[in-house]
């Protein structure tokens, strides 16, 4: 239990002790008498009372003839089920008790029925009077909702409503509300009613009624969700003047189709990045603004969208230039051009944009042109200029080795070279990353293409196949050919496993639509003889086979003439079947990324197909098999997480995908785990003189670890290199220290930051004040515990250590040519505080750049989340969003979280009153002419110790609600990172 959890696990022991105490008094006074002495106790250590409601006690517990509004049968205090049955109360007859003394209501539900809403009018009507705020979220799914109930509730009850028109991808179905009042006794109803009139009162639905006395973390979580909802551009605000006719169109759509659309002209409105795209593009921009790298290539799956993402990325590419950019796209089909410079004029809302150079169409002007690369002849490219386009385009780029688009690469220097593909590891060996300096710019993620419905969900079912590979040879990472083909080809008992468990987990072995992969052609061959033998046809393909062998079999296998193909290299050549609903995993596969293109290709959308069932049989596998690679391509979970998900059954996966690993399979796969992310010291200091460098990013490179193996309290770079045998300089008495807190700059991701360490480093002396805050805090990060007004000569200390200065120099370099987030200055009066804008801090860098540290004040003394700067006339408030160890806290992972990219709710300390010096501060800032700095962190904890703060920049108060703790929406003055958003946001991304 983390210790964020203790106060409610404490409570939640203490209350039943409490009620069994009050169950015991005579009478209600004693009662009374018991509640005030208890509370006397809690209110003694500050001498502020817990709880301001003493008086609300008494009176809850007098008897008054004064009229009331009738109350809910449940009480406020209390939960419950609802079910309509029988003897209990109607869902309808509690929700309007629930209306009459509610102060504000919210409501999400997927349709609203006019036979639902006649129940509630004169609750609503008096709910309005009395001039309460009632909020509704609706969709058009299924064409169910009705106009006219919509448009009353705004008209005549005075509601706000906001409406989902596209629902095939965000399938909202929540049914449920939220009543507040102002004393503190919120209740809820969350379930499977609708606004209807069945729902409310005699339909087979089961309703749970929340509390915020007995569940005040479910309420919590509503709340949060509801307010990311309704801040979301997603859930559109209902205006019946203005948006009926397009209302009534969406539903009559929606109704006809069961899909949702609206027939509005696409071309008044502007096309915005989804989530995982405004991230990829955000990656661009760092590339190119932090590291000056104009030749980047785009890795994404085939179907997800890559050419719109080309299309914003030239959009904005005009926009930051301020005019208009001569651009060159390049792909090897007509249709693929067409299709691109369709997507091109959407995007730029420009219907008369480009111009095709393909099959005898020529362009006329030449600025934005479209072209085969079979058009782009020799001659043709040496008539035109180096510099003729701005941007270049290459489609399916991992075609770049071949002579034709080498030509393009070769003759063109444009402002930025874009490379678009799916599948960067070819077959053939060629290196297509050296077209683009070795280095993936950007690469849309499995699990963030899962979240925005691009693909379909995965079942992935590990399975032992009994097959011992630890004999077979091992080498550079992968095993010897022959000697699995040896093992697997032949192998009754294994194909008699294989045919086991596909019987067992799909519906009909004989209409599946699978893709086997092999190890080789010998071993597809006889896997395609025993599938026909026992009932499910199947044919084995390879590169070896000729064109019309392959076509037919894939031709074959879309119309169901056959249920499987069997290959051993398809995967590289352009195979593309959405129909394929099952992938078998024949061999172990060591590069994960040639895994994750086999998985792709299972994962396109197909009508009528739900999920792609995975087997993957894994045998006992060699100690050098990298399991961690394989499970974080398919989670994306840091490598430090692996382990406890593995052992958890992996709870944390996109919605409708699943990893089930059996008993064995498991075993391995942990024992592989622990020793890949916690390996010996003595088998990395083989590694080590096995590899022969100091260079740690090449080590990283060669042998697959990453930092978290190599720094740790009880090793270094340096230390395992020496223990190696390198050549590395001998240490002095501050060696040991220092060498325990290299971690301490792995974050740094800000260009001036990571200059002015490496100089400092070097030995230089900062110039101007700037320089010696960053000075303060890159000293604050090495000798925390013996910080002095003297920070230049403890800093020398540390260059003084040439071993120490080398791996500190290596980590900074390591941490900066990863940085992907495009960073800004402060402005102001703030311009000369060394903190940029999205880039990551650690708690102590923060206190020195914010100039709070002394020799009374050391960094370790600052512990708290809220820091104020009087010489700045800045608060800071660094924020930790999951407060709990657990991955899951449903306690407390609902007080500090984003609205949206620019809104952000945050929740002041627990004794923060609103009439307090520091409350009225916090809310009149931009009055008084003071700052506010939010620095935020997913965790207390990250794989290389304490999880550093990304500096999401100023804030200003626009709302806040409650007291002690207040909590304020901020907002942001720049929109924070997508990557950020997308992990910090309590709710899936609509």
């Amino acid at each position: 239990m983390g210790n964020e959890d203790v106060p409610h696990v404490v409570a939640t022991h203490l209350g039943r002790a409490i009620l069994t105490a009050l169950h015991g008094q005579s009478s209600t006074a004693a009662q009374n008498d018991l509640v005030r002495r208890v509370l006397d106790v809690l209110d003694a250590p500050t001498g502020v009372p817990v709880l301001d409601e003493r008086g609300r006690f008494q009176q809850l517990l007098s008897v008054t003839q004064e009229a009331t509004p009738p109350r809910p049968a449940t009480p406020l205090s209390e939960a419950a089920l609802l079910t309509n049955s029988p003897g209990e109360p109607a869902l309808g007859s509690e929700i309007r008790a629930e209306l009459e003394s509610a102060d504000s209501v919210d409501l999400i539900v997927a349709f609203l029925k006019w036979s639902g809403l006649r129940l509630l009018d004169e609750p609503l009507r008096r709910l309005r009077d009395r001039g309460a705020k009632v909020r509704i979220i609706t969709t058009t799914y299924m064409g169910a909702t009705e106009r006219r109930t919509v448009d009353a509730l705004v008209r005549d009850y005075g509601a706000d409503v906001k409406v989902i028109y596209e629902t095939t991808r965000t399938r909202l179905h929540a049914k449920a509300w939220i009543f507040r009042r102002n004393t503190g006794f919120h209740t809820g109803y969350v379930g499977s009613s609708n606004l209807s009139r069945s729902a409310l009162l005699d339909g087979l639905e089961w309703n749970v009624r929340l509390s915020s006395v007995a569940t005040p973390a479910l309420i919590d979580k509503f709340d949060a969700t509801f307010e990311s909802y309704w801040a979301s551009p997603t859930f559109e605000t209902y205006d019946p003047d203005r948006d009926a006719a397009r209302l009534d169109a969406a539903l009559r759509d929606a109704g006809a189709t069961g899909k949702s659309g609206t027939p509005v002209d696409m071309s008044s409105i502007e096309v915005t990045p989804r989530p995982h795209q405004q991230e990829m593009l955000e990656q661009l921009a760092g590339e190119r603004q932090l590291h000056g790298r104009h030749r980047n290539l785009v890795v994404a799956a085939t179907g997800t969208g890559k050419t719109v993402l080309a299309a914003l990325d030239y959009r904005d590419l005009r926009r930051q230039h301020g005019r208009d950019l001569r651009l060159l796209f390049v792909a090897h089909r007509k249709e693929l051009l067409e299709q691109a410079m369709r997507t091109y004029r959407q995007v730029l809302a420009d219907g008369s944009f480009g111009e095709l150079l393909v099959g005898g169409l020529e362009p006329r002007e030449g600025r934005h042109v479209f072209a085969s690369v079979q058009s782009l002849t020799p001659q043709r490219i040496a008539s035109l200029p180096a510099d003729a386009f701005d941007v270049v385009v290459l489609d399916e780029c991992h075609h770049g080795t071949a002579p034709t688009y080498r030509r393009v690469v070769e003759h063109f220097e444009p402002m930025e070279l874009l490379g678009l593909t799916a599948t960067p590891e070819r077959g053939d060996g060629r290196d297509v990353l050296a077209l683009f300096d070795g280095r993936i710019a950007t690469e849309l993620r499995l699990w963030d293409a899962l979240a925005d419905d691009l693909l379909v969900p995965f079942h992935y079912f590990g399975v032992n196949d009994e097959v011992d590979l630890s004999a077979v040879k091992w080498s550079r990472g992968r095993y010897d050919v022959d000697g699995l083909e040896n093992l697997y080809t032949g192998n009754d008992a294994r194909a008699r496993i294989v045919l086991r468990e596909l019987e067992r987990r799909v519906s009909d072995p004989q209409a599946i639509k699978g893709l086997g992969f092999c190890v080789s052609v010998a071993h597809a061959q006889y896997m395609a003889r025993v599938f026909t033998d026992a009932g499910i046809p199947s044919v084995a393909v390879s590169s070896e086979s000729d064109t019309q062998e392959r076509t037919s079999a894939l031709g074959r296998l879309r119309r169901g003439e056959i249920a499987a193909i069997f290959t051993v290299d398809l995967y590289n050549e352009g195979v593309d079947v959405p129909e394929v609903d099952t992938a078998l995993f024949l061999r172990p596969t060591e590069s994960s990324t040639v895994f994750l293109q086999q998985l792709g290709r299972g994962l396109r959308t197909a009508h009528g197909k739900a999920v792609l069932t995975v087997l993957d049989f894994v045998g006992n596998q060699n100690e050098g098999f990298r399991f961690d690679a394989r499970f974080q391509a398919l989670t994306g979970l840091a490598r430090g997480r692996l382990a406890q998900q593995v052992e958890k059954g992996f709870p944390l996966l996109p919605t409708g995908c699943s990893i089930v690993l059996d008993r064995v399979v498991q075993e391995r796969v942990l024992s592989s785990l622990k020793r890949q992310l916690q390996p010996q010291r003595r088998a990395l200091v083989n590694e080590v003189r096995s590899l022969g460098t100091t260079a740690l990013a090449t080590f990283l490179a060669e042998s697959g670890h990453g930092l978290r193996e190599v720094l740790r309290s009880d090793r270094s770079w340096t230390m395992l290199c020496r223990e190696a045998g390198l050549d590395v300089p001998d240490g002095g008495d501050l060696e040991p220290k220092l060498l325990k807190r290299v971690a301490a700059v792995a974050h740094v991701d800000d260009s001036a930051r990571a200059e002015t360490y490496r100089r400092l480093l070097r030995g230089e002396q900062p110039t101007g004040s700037v320089e010696e805050a960053l000075a303060r805090m890159l000293t604050a990060s090495l000798v925390p515990g013996s910080y002095s007004e003297a920070h230049l000569s403890r800093l020398a200390g540390a260059v003084d250590e040439p071993a120490v200065r080398d791996e500190l120099s290596q980590v900074v370099d390591l941490a900066f040519d990863t940085a992907r987030r495009p960073t800004a200055e402060l402005a102001g009066s703030l311009h000369d505080v060394p903190l940029a804008v999205h880039a990551r801090y650690s708690r102590n860098e923060i206190v020195a750049a914010l100039g709070l540290i002394s020799d009374k004040r050391p960094p370790e003394r600052f512990r708290e989340g809220v820091l104020w700067a009087p010489h700045l006339e800045t608060d800071a408030f660094l924020i930790t969003l999951n407060k709990s160890d657990a991955d899951f806290s449903p306690t407390t992972m609902y007080r500090d979280y984003p609205l949206t990219r620019e809104l952000f709710h945050w929740e002041s300390q627990s004794t923060t009153s609103v009439a307090s010096v520091t409350g009225q501060r916090y809310l009149h800032h931009r009055e008084n002419g003071t700052h506010v700095l939010l620095f935020a962190r997913p965790a207390k904890t990250g794989d290389l110790g304490p999880e550093p703060f990304l500096f999401l920049g100023q804030a200003d108060y626009v709302s806040h609600r409650g007291d002690r703790p207040i909590a304020i929406t901020w907002k942001l003055r720049h929109e924070m990172p997508m990557d950020f958003f997308a992990a910090a946001t309590v709710v899936q991304s609509a």
